[in-house]
């Protein structure tokens, strides 16, 4: 793991608890390209505030505090990841 993605899994462990209070919480899955990817689990894969919470939230903060970061993405349960290499 390099020094992007530390501080990446710090931020998002700093997310958690809030997530954590909903009923909610996040999977961190990998970094390329600068796009992070993670998985909405608990109530937050169903909740009608995900792409706010995605974006207005997790995805914001992270460019806030990492240049390197240019999006976050979403990756529904379920989907193949193996096109992708981290």
């Amino acid at each position: 793991m390099d020094q992007i993605e530390t501080q990446i899994i710090k931020i998002l462990d700093k997310i958690r608890p809030y997530l954590n209070s909903e009923g909610g919480d996040l999977e961190y899955i990998g970094f390329k390209d600068g796009i992070v990817y993670i998985r909405m689990l608990g109530a937050c894969m169903d909740c009608i505030a995900l792409d706010s919470t995605l974006k207005d939230g997790i995805e914001s903060l992270l460019i806030e505090n990492i240049p390197e970061v240019i999006e976050v993405k979403n990756v529904a349960e379920g989907v193949d990841l193996d096109g992708i290499s981290f």
